[in-house]
């Protein structure tokens, strides 16, 4: 092929137009050819290799379009449900609050939860008497001398003294407790607890006896002048029955634990107004608070069998107390339970050498009592003990055989049944 414009092969070569269309030459640069420019009128040859614009072609409507990931379909019925993934974006989850939320789910969380308020509660329950009740005043009792010897069974010696100490002198107003300085024991009760039922005694307190360096005189003023001590060998020595244990309660003592428990059920059997012990009852059960069982165990006026009837309400408030104390809402509630047990130390003096756990069986000894007395008397004056009745009730309780006890020697006021 030559390279010149006319030769063989070239654009304009004897053959005709030959390949001149290639080189912008051809019959369409001729005057009227394709390109609109006149025949022997040739522009210079465009650039070979200048870019060739490229239409795109029509969009296909089958291609494939790409997309992001499928969005679950959400559950239906019997469709099981898919785990928690991670929260949307501005709600994530704290890690900690996520882990609780699961174990909250879980049934053996609430099992294990459970579990552990029962221990809790039970250690509480146990745990607060000993550590409440230690903080108790301990006070000697046992006196010198010759006593009974060792008996069978737990004799406990139940003081409720009359000792305004610690005593406020507007408590002392609200419970008409009068004379500041008095500490006589209107209140004395023997307990005995053994092989056979419990028994609860109340000696009166007017009963004449001979008191060592005093002469005769009523058995309550032996605490004032000799103490526990010197009331202890009294008793021991007018019933022949060996005290085991002391438990002395102020006077505030009654109506604080009555409040512990949230007040008590009383039935007197007629109706009492005493304005000197601040009481004014009615007939009949009902409820009373700690100010009134305080006032009801010490009135003894306006009554038809004086101080006899006073130590049979006195047993009944006891009674009521025991009762109030085991029912399953004390123990179940922290709050009343901590509240009986704190009102303890503040009013109640232990005899020396009583432990915590004698402390706890005393307590319990005192809500199974079975057998209620006073210790027979000749009259209503109970100045002198009925001896024929009085002396095989005592020797019952010293031979821990209270089985033996009869009806006519256990009466409530103290007085034989006719």
């Amino acid at each position: 092929m030559s390279d010149q414009r006319g030769g063989p092969g070239g654009p304009e070569g004897p053959d005709g137009p030959g390949f001149g269309w290639l080189y912008g030459s051809g019959p369409e640069d001729a005057p009227g050819g394709r390109g609109g420019v006149p025949l022997g009128k040739n522009p210079p040859p465009p650039d070979p290799t200048r870019a060739i614009p490229v239409t795109p072609p029509p969009p296909d409507a089958t291609r494939v379009v790409p997309t992001g990931p499928a969005a679950p379909p959400p559950p239906g019925p019997g469709t099981p449900s898919s785990p928690a993934g991670p929260p949307p974006p501005g709600r994530r989850r704290h890690p900690v609050a996520g882990f609780l939320a699961r174990r909250v789910r879980r049934p053996r969380f609430w099992i294990r939860t459970v579990l552990l308020l029962l221990v809790l509660w039970l250690v509480f329950t146990i745990a607060t008497p000993f550590l409440v009740w230690r903080t108790s005043e301990q006070i000697a009792f046992a006196p010198g001398g010759d006593r009974p010897a060792e008996q069978d069974g737990t004799t406990y010696l139940l003081v409720g003294n009359d000792s305004r100490k610690g005593l406020t002198a507007e408590e002392r107003r609200k419970y008409s407790t009068g004379n500041p300085s008095s500490e006589l024991t209107d209140t004395m009760m023997l307990m005995h607890t053994g092989s056979g039922p419990n028994v609860l005694v109340s000696i009166p307190r007017d009963t004449i006896v001979d008191m060592p360096g005093y002469g005769l005189s009523k058995i309550n003023s032996a605490y004032a002048r000799g103490g526990p001590k010197l009331l202890v060998k009294i008793i021991e020595r007018e019933t022949g029955i060996r005290i085991d244990q002391l438990v002395e309660i102020g006077l505030g003592g009654v109506a604080d634990v009555v409040d512990a428990v949230g007040g008590i059920e009383v039935c007197p059997i007629e109706r009492i107004k005493d304005p000197l012990a601040g009481l004014n009852i009615r007939k009949g059960c009902q409820d009373i608070d700690g100010e009134t069982a305080l006032a009801y165990s010490r009135s003894r006026k306006q009554s038809t069998y004086g101080d006899l009837e006073r130590v049979r309400r006195q047993r009944e408030v006891v009674s009521a107390i025991g009762d109030a104390v085991l029912s399953p809402w004390t123990v179940l509630n922290p709050w009343r339970w901590w509240h009986l047990n704190k009102a303890v130390p503040s009013f109640f003096r232990f005899g020396k050498g009583m432990s915590t756990t004698d402390a706890a069986f005393w307590a319990y000894g005192m809500t199974r009592v079975e057998l209620t007395c006073t210790v027979p008397v000749t009259d209503l004056s109970a100045e002198t003990w009925d001896r024929d009745l009085a002396d095989p009730l005592f020797q019952a309780i010293a031979d821990d055989d209270t089985d033996a006890i009869t009806k006519a020697q256990c009466t409530p006021n103290g007085i034989p049944r006719s």
